[in-house]
């Protein structure tokens, strides 16, 4: 039994290494392609006196080289650390901090007090480096219990945390998202989630577990690069998010169209799914398997539902994955029989839970007791095994005892042609405690009426649910993943 992602991938490169593993702008490499280069990465990270369970901090370049580095780290023992493509230089310099990382690779050009290379020259075959030839029985892989990454979270919700993963952790969540997408043995997954996020990071290993291929680019607004990638190695799966799918909505409806018969299933992750969003996946790819996967950084991967068979659902994140169960808990995380009329917090456990956070013991036992990982979703379970989530605790609007998920006006609000962009949050209010306040961003301010929206409105949002106030602004916060920075609208006023 397989007890990493790099054994498995020296597996299939020993076993069928003509196979594609990765594409990216720069080409294509099969498996025994893929494993040559992490031998001779991993043999230079050896000369650099890197020592096992050193942490190695790596930008995101959303290509091969970074997957390389990424095994290369599995393969040597030593603990790997992604970040966005051009994090800022104080996040870069933090997380160096906290993590007392030896190297920084990068494309980017950071003032570090550490060595700083570019990933590429570590990948080189020069200096009479050679790849090892493949024996398995010579090779010595990590140990499940090893700790794999660190996994900095994006902070949307407070301060980002480094998230602790080991080995055994990565196996289990990749086979949450194989068998939870019912993935072919032929599948070619589009990833242009990032793959510093643990999104997209997962849906790479589920397909080196799968032994079948990952086709990376960055982001979706080079539409013509996103098709051209689609149609040279026939793509069959997606991974997005749907604020990505809303751009190629609005940038490429017809060419979606078009490539809808090749695509297998989609799967959408990294923040809430609106039900408008549901519906325009469904619009282009009317026979495909549709995914909405939930989880956190902390615990990946733990629902599923194929939204398009199971329709009619709304709020529901389905059942739960192959490595996870749920638990409804009152405040006191006691358990408790749930309900649509009585919600509580939800809880899962699995082998797919983090080890913890990152030499912080005290907050990895405020969420972690009993072998659950305790959330503040708010959801329930209902009497066919379906997991419902109404949205974050935090997130909640408490308007005079009446909860308001800001998912709920969002969705409204975003079917008025005139606004291109929305976010909704609580605001403190003496007499009700809080009220929805919307931000929104639109494409003509001069002529832009706010009265008008509220008008629009009052056909969909009910009348102690409507947002309080209205603000125009030149941009929603967004992380780098796609997620709505509530704290920083919140911090506004």
């Amino acid at each position: 039994m397989f007890e990493s992602i790099v054994e498995i991938v020296a597996d299939y490169a020993a076993k069928s290494p003509d196979r594609l593993c990765v594409a990216d702008k720069s080409g294509a490499y099969t498996y025994g392609e893929i494993w040559r280069q992490v031998n001779v990465a991993a043999q230079k990270l050896r000369t650099l006196e890197i020592e096992k369970e050193d942490c190695v901090m790596v930008e995101c370049t959303q290509d091969a080289e970074f997957l390389i580095c990424d095994l290369a780290c599995e393969l040597t023992g030593v603990i790997f650390v992604p970040v966005e493509h051009r994090a800022s230089e104080d996040r870069v310099k933090t997380i160096l901090e906290e993590t007392n990382a030896k190297i920084l690779l990068c494309s980017s050009n950071y003032d570090v007090p550490i060595t700083v290379m570019e990933a590429k020259a570590l990948l080189e075959d020069q200096d009479g480096f050679q790849a090892a030839e493949i024996n398995m029985e010579k090779l010595v892989f990590p140990k499940g219990e090893e700790t794999a990454e660190i996994l900095y979270t994006t902070g949307t919700t407070g301060v980002s945390k480094g998230i602790e993963v080991t080995h055994s952790n990565n196996i289990a969540l990749a086979e949450n998202v194989k068998y939870g997408t019912e993935m072919k043995a032929d599948n070619i997954e589009l990833i242009p989630l990032p793959l510093s996020h643990s999104h997209g990071l997962r849906c790479c290993y589920a397909n080196l577990l799968n032994g079948s291929a990952v086709a990376l680019i960055e982001g979706v607004s080079w539409v013509k690069r996103v098709f051209g990638l689609i149609e040279k190695y026939k793509v069959t799966a997606m991974d997005i998010s749907p604020s990505a799918l809303t751009v190629l909505h609005k940038l490429a409806g017809e060419k979606l169209l078009e490539i809808s018969g090749q695509i297998d299933y989609i799967q959408v992750g990294t923040e809430a799914l609106p039900e408008d969003v549901k519906e325009i996946l469904i619009s282009y790819f009317p026979s495909a398997r549709l995914y909405n996967f939930y989880g956190s950084t902390e615990s990946g991967r733990t629902c599923v539902l194929d939204f398009n068979k199971d329709r009619g659902r709304k709020g529901c994140i389905g059942k739960p994955t192959r490595n996870a169960s749920f638990l409804v808990t009152d405040e006191k995380r006691e358990p408790i029989e749930s309900s649509a009329e009585n919600m509580g917090l939800l809880a899962t456990a699995g082998a797919m839970n983090m080890k913890g956070y990152w030499k912080q013991p005290e907050l990895t036992e405020k969420i972690m007791q009993n072998g659950y990982i305790y959330t503040n979703d708010l959801g329930y379970i209902d009497e066919d095994g379906y997991v419902y989530m109404q949205g974050r605790k935090d997130d909640i609007i408490n308007y005079k005892g009446i909860k308001i998920a800001p998912q709920e006006i969002e969705e409204s609000v975003r079917k008025y042609e005139k606004i291109t962009d929305c976010a909704c949050v609580p605001k403190a209010d003496k007499l009700s405690g809080q009220v929805p306040k919307l931000y929104v961003v639109v494409n003509d301010k001069e002529n832009f009426q706010k009265k008008e929206l509220f008008d629009f409105l009052k056909k969909y949002v009910d009348a102690n649910k409507m947002p309080k106030e209205i603000e125009v602004i030149d941009e929603i916060p967004r992380t780098y993943n796609g997620k709505i920075h509530r704290m920083k609208l919140m911090e506004r006023d």
